[in-house]
């Protein structure tokens, strides 16, 4: 269990090291964590299989600069990633949450954080998450309304036509948005149109927006468009994030929390 743990520990750090720096080494990696070149390289091909990062002569490179497009990454590499800053922004989303509210919880891993940070209060949750889901079942003060549809095992959520209908007689007061691409010209976009579609949905049943996003989604641009920055009511993120996302919070009138 200790070697297993070790590991992960390891590949979290290794993926942090890539995030920060835009590249690493093999040798110097192996250096840092005293294993084997041989080890540092099998932590690399894992971490590439799963999208973290794309590996390089020697080492590997961030694979959010590999081509000129925003691709989807999967499933497993977006749980692994900024998980610290993701707990962090869940924590302050809950917070927000009080006894009697109604409110929707859209899909992805930073949406599962505020999930898991609910407390065990009288609140009503609309969500499409599988996993947002599963954080919320243990909680029984909670009441989960589960939008259906066919399941998208790419991001482990319900999309459709079904998923949006049921929206249509539904009122909350606050969503928690998720985002793929947060940009102040472009909008919020998601990589999955479906998706874009279902969450203007939840937009128009909700009295308030609450973008949760952590400062790696900013200057990134998908495919579908979900709405501009300018209807979000506020904006979650945690500490990194630039300049012009604080100034933008004052000149298009959206409240800004920092995690």
């Amino acid at each position: 269990m200790v070697a297993t743990r070790d590991t992960s520990q390891r590949r979290l750090q290794i993926s942090e090291l890539v995030r920060q720096h835009g590249s690493v080494q093999v040798a110097a990696l192996a250096q840092r964590f005293g294993v084997s070149m041989q080890t540092v390289r099998k932590d690399l091909r894992y971490l590439s299989e799963r999208g973290v990062m794309a590996r390089a002569y020697g080492g590997a490179i961030d694979s959010g600069v590999v081509g000129g497009t925003l691709a989807e990454p999967p499933y497993e590499a977006k749980r692994t990633v900024f998980l610290e800053e993701k707990r962090r922004i869940g924590l302050r989303a809950a917070a927000m949450v009080k006894a009697g509210d109604t409110i929707a919880i859209d899909s992805g891993t930073t949406a599962i954080q505020l999930a898991e940070a609910l407390p065990n209060i009288e609140v009503t949750v609309v969500t499409n998450d599988f996993g947002v889901l599963t954080a919320l079942t243990k909680k029984s003060n909670i009441n989960i309304v589960m939008l259906g549809g066919e399941l998208r095992r790419k991001n482990m959520a319900f999309y459709g036509g079904l998923t949006v209908e049921a929206l249509g007689a539904l009122h909350v007061d606050m969503l928690f948005l998720g985002v793929d691409g947060f940009d102040l010209e472009r909008g919020i976009t998601t990589h999955y149109e479906p998706e874009a579609m279902l969450n203007r949905k939840m937009v128009e049943a909700a009295r308030m927006v609450v973008a949760i996003s952590d400062s790696s989604k900013f200057g990134k641009i998908c495919l579908h468009r979900i709405i501009p920055v300018s209807d979000l009511n506020t904006l979650i993120t945690d500490t990194n994030a630039p300049e012009e996302i604080r100034q933008a919070s004052h000149q298009l009138g959206f409240e800004l929390l920092l995690a």
